[in-house]
């Protein structure tokens, strides 16, 4: 059987873009050993311009190929909820769309890897009891990421005091190897403890560290202090921390040279 890798992009088309561009880069280390195949969930975060990028890529790689999963439907109107909340519930009535993709391609393809986005985190579950080697495909830069893993901690540290970030103008929160950062400032999801989004962003940081490895689109040198961090375990100070791979700047081919590239997976 041939060997694949699957890639399970977010939603917007900068994730699918992001992760388009690391399957191009799989394909030019590795001299096009894999076939590279896309699961994409449709719905209503479709926009055209995603659907013209995808058609381009179907008709100029012919070793990336798209499995489209069934149009999904979610309420999108809610005022309440930050959109995150309606990305997690997206993403988990489509598990089972995840599980019938892998088995399918699993019956004509040795699949090598699983490589998930983010805000894919519940595809981890799915893939693990199949027993296929899944990643994590961060397209932020590492100092985010340590950021991410380390919010169950900040979570942890905060939980009695039953306050939202939003109400805390005066504390600031301490992150290893970032400079302190005001409560106000944290990322938009993370402001408000009653927020459904709040606890989404909660499980997907705790799920960070069970996957095989992160793919960061960054580099050691741009991002020294964090990745170093990142490597060392201090975000993770309760579990372990999987292997750490800086692949990026990932950059969209616009018709230079591709090996420009970079690629640090020291």
């Amino acid at each position: 059987m041939d060997d694949a890798i699957v890639l399970y992009p977010g939603p917007g088309i900068g994730h699918v873009v992001s992760m388009i561009e690391l399957g191009k880069l799989i394909l030019r280390r590795y001299s096009h050993r894999f076939s590279i195949i896309i699961l994409l969930s449709t719905g209503p975060f479709d926009t055209p311009p995603t659907t013209s990028y995808i058609d381009h890529i179907s008709q100029t790689n012919p070793s990336i190929s798209f499995d489209r999963f069934p149009y999904l439907s979610v309420d999108t109107s809610s005022s309440t909820c930050n959109i995150v909340a309606v990305f997690s519930e997206f993403f988990r009535l489509s598990a089972s769309n995840v599980l019938h993709a892998l088995q399918q391609l699993s019956k004509t393809s040795t699949v090598r890897a699983f490589i998930i986005d983010y805000f894919c985190a519940s595809a981890l579950p799915v893939a693990r009891d199949l027993g296929i080697p899944t990643y994590h495909f961060l397209t932020t830069g590492a100092a985010v990421v340590a950021a991410v893993l380390y919010f169950p901690t900040i979570h942890k540290q905060y939980e009695s005091s039953n306050k939202s970030f939003k109400d805390m103008p005066t504390t600031f929160l301490h992150f290893p190897g970032l400079p302190p950062l005001q409560a106000t400032r944290v990322l938009e999801p993370w402001l408000n403890r009653d927020d459904p989004a709040y606890d989404d962003m909660l499980y997907f940081s705790e799920l960070l560290p069970k996957s095989d490895g992160l793919l960061i689109n960054t580099f050691h040198d741009l991002e020294p202090i964090a990745v170093k961090t990142i490597r060392e375990g201090t975000c993770v100070p309760n579990g372990q921390t999987p292997p750490v791979y800086c692949i990026g700047p990932l950059i969209a081919d616009t018709g230079e040279d591709e090996s420009n590239i970079a690629a640090d997976n020291g």
